[in-house]
């Protein structure tokens, strides 16, 4: 079966920009950021997507390029042991999970958005509805047409589905952002959320602070979930890796910095004596629960309608980017099984989607509808349900542990001149230049050891309840 590939590498760009562009970036990092520092915290944030995170992805993409595979077949072509095999099969079921609850969390976007559009803000700004909302029956309406959506993109293939999608999806995304970014600038009181941002106090930046800001960056990259490997194996062989790398980091960056500068005003110009830690850094706390208030409180001045039209704006622009963002995490598992069993698009989409929408719905039903999946487990001092199990496990813990294996395999088992040649087809200057002995120099050194430390403090934080990094 010939390999699909993106039509150019703007096409490349955009697809992996949808995925990298997604909640986080939109909603939890402004926030962050104003508890840390500012644009202290920006600046480091900056530092690790380019100084860090560029390389690793850089890694990725070659990988799959060269391979022309998916993880797992990457990581077993090269490998040639069962081990790195293991490695590969971590790399694919890592990012099915991470597709079950990160479906279940698009389809709260939606169902917020349908909402808005409904034009029952109302409902949605009350203190217990975000609870009611997600326990309700209804919620399995949002998510049939969420998946039909997904799957309906990916049954489009590389060219004229993922690629399509994310030429329509992706500008639409950035023209929207601007757009609430200079409404809400027009709000009284938006400078006083514009100083929080961007106003810098390097005091803050604590070991605790420096490890979130490179986590946030490394996750909201989506590195490590085998995305970029396996968007890498799309990649025409004459396409500047190096140069699509940096635009798609300076466009993730581009976004968490213009995110800031949404989030923020809008927050101040509800209440201009808010305390940051009244803030929550939870994506879902800030769009399910904190967000809808301050939409309602537009009615003050444009009206229900008016503060309905902006919510669903504003719901909108999210759930774009989440389903960019989902689309590009369950090609993964998609392409592994296509490449592996030599099946169709259709039967493996059909395949995984049963599946996950099984694990989804148990996700779905952790939230108090059923005790026994909402209190499953306790770790780490906590009660814990399914969702927050596949959440700890796959998503916070997993991640730079695979991040990590990544760098050894590439330099160590890979090699250097063989990473640096694929690098080098569709940019011969790489080879020799001070960006090639920074690249290998830093995957083969200190980011995996700074990866190391991430997992091991992780694993102490989240199951054993002890922050290693205080």
């Amino acid at each position: 079966m010939k390999r699909e590939q993106f039509s150019s590498s703007l096409g490349f760009v955009l697809a992996a920009a949808g995925s990298a562009v997604g909640i986080g970036n939109l909603v939890a990092f402004p926030v962050m950021a104003s508890k840390n520092g500012g644009a202290a915290f920006l600046i480091m944030y900056a530092f690790f997507v380019f100084f860090i995170c560029l390389p690793v992805m850089l890694a990725e993409m070659s990988l799959g390029r060269h391979t022309r595979q998916n993880p797992l077949g990457a990581y077993t072509e090269i490998g040639q042991n069962r081990a790195w095999r293991s490695v590969g099969w971590l790399s694919v079921i890592t990012p099915f999970m991470i597709g079950v609850f990160y479906l279940v969390i698009t389809v709260w976007i939606f169902g917020y958005l349908a909402k808005s559009v409904m034009g029952q803000l109302n409902e949605l700004a009350g203190p217990d509805s975000f609870g009611s909302f997600i326990n309700s029956n209804e919620l399995f309406i949002y998510m049939a047409v969420v998946i039909g959506l997904t799957f309906a993109i990916l049954q489009g293939g590389v060219k004229q589905g993922i690629e399509k999608a994310a030429r329509v999806l992706m500008p639409m995304l950035f023209v929207m952002l601007i757009a609430l970014v200079i409404y809400v600038f027009t709000l009284d009181n938006a400078m006083l959320g514009v100083k929080f941002f961007l106003i810098p106090e390097f005091d803050k930046l604590t070991g605790k602070v420096l490890n979130g800001a490179l986590a946030q960056a490394f996750f909201s990259l989506s590195l490590a979930m085998g995305i970029l490997i396996t968007y890498g194996s799309y990649i025409q062989k004459n396409n500047n890796i190096v140069q699509a790398g940096k635009m798609v980091a300076g466009l993730s960056l581009l976004v968490a910095a213009c995110s800031g500068l949404l989030i923020l005003p809008a927050v101040f110009s509800f209440n201009p004596d808010i305390q940051l830690s009244e803030l929550s850094e939870s994506s879902i706390g800030m769009i399910f629960m904190f967000l809808p208030k301050i939409f309602l409180a537009l009615q003050a001045d444009i009206g229900y309608f008016g503060a309905s039209f902006i919510a669903s704006f504003f719901f909108l622009l999210v759930f774009f980017a989440a389903l960019t963002s989902l689309v590009s995490i369950i090609e993964v598992p998609v392409c592994s099984l296509m490449d592996g069993k030599g099946v169709s698009r259709r039967t493996a989409l059909f395949s995984l989607g049963l599946a996950m929408i099984v694990l989804a719905v148990i996700c779905a039903l952790s939230f108090g509808r059923v005790e026994a999946l909402s209190e499953l487990l306790s770790y780490g001092g906590k009660t814990k349900s399914f969702f927050d199990l596949v959440y700890d496990i796959f998503y916070e813990t997993i991640l730079p542990l695979n991040g990590l294996l990544l760098c050894l395999f590439v330099i160590y088992r890979w090699k250097k001149h063989n990473f640096d040649a694929e690098i080098s087809q569709g940019n011969s200057s790489f080879a020799g230049s001070l960006l090639q002995k920074y690249v290998n120099f830093s995957l083969g050194t200190f980011i995996p050891f700074i990866l190391a430390i991430i997992f091991v403090n992780t694993v102490s934080t989240i199951f054993f309840g002890r922050n290693l990094l205080f």
